[in-house]
C-alpha cells in the first residue's frame, strides 16, 4: 500500500456507500478512519475501503453488524503478522468457511428468489400483451 489517504468523500464515491452509511459503520466501530487531517476531516486508506468493501457486500445476505463485527475480527487476525498457533489459526479459518457457507446459502436463495421475480413480471408482461388493443389500420 502507498500510504496514500483518501477523504470520506472519495471513500464513499468508490464504495458507493453514503456518508451517512460511513459514519454509522464508524460509530459501530466496524471501520476507524486510519487518521484524521489537521484540520480533523477523517482520513481512510485502501485497506479502510476494503473492509467497507466488505461490510458493503454482506449488508444485502442479512448479515448483522455483529457478525460483520466477528468475520472482520477474524479476517484482521488472519492477516495480521501475529504469530498464530495452528489451533487459532484453524479455529479462525473455521470462522470464515462458516460466513462463505451461510453467504453461498443466501445468494442460492436470492437466485430462486430472483426467477421467481422474473416470472412474475414475464407473466404481467404476457397478460399486458394479450389485452392490449389491436394496432389500428
Amino acid at each position: 500500500m502507498d500510504g496514500k489517504h483518501m477523504q470520506i468523500g472519495e471513500v464513499a464515491a468508490r464504495t458507493e456507500l453514503s456518508l451517512r452509511t460511513i459514519r454509522h459503520y464508524e460509530e459501530t466501530g466496524l471501520v476507524i478512519p486510519s487518521a484524521r487531517s489537521q484540520g480533523g476531516f477523517r482520513l481512510y486508506t485502501e485497506t479502510d475501503v476494503a473492509r467497507l468493501m466488505v461490510i458493503r457486500r454482506m449488508k444485502p445476505l442479512g448479515f448483522t453488524l455483529e457478525q460483520m463485527r466477528d468475520l472482520l475480527n477474524a479476517t484482521d487476525r488472519l492477516d495480521s503478522d501475529d504469530a498464530l498457533d495452528v489451533d487459532e489459526r484453524q479455529a479462525l479459518l473455521q470462522r470464515v468457511r462458516m460466513y462463505q457457507q451461510a453467504a453461498a446459502e443466501q445468494v442460492e436463495k436470492l437466485r430462486v428468489q430472483l426467477a421467481r421475480a422474473e416470472d412474475f413480471a414475464a407473466t404481467l408482461e404476457t397478460r399486458l400483451d394479450q389485452n392490449a388493443p389491436a394496432p389500428r389500420t
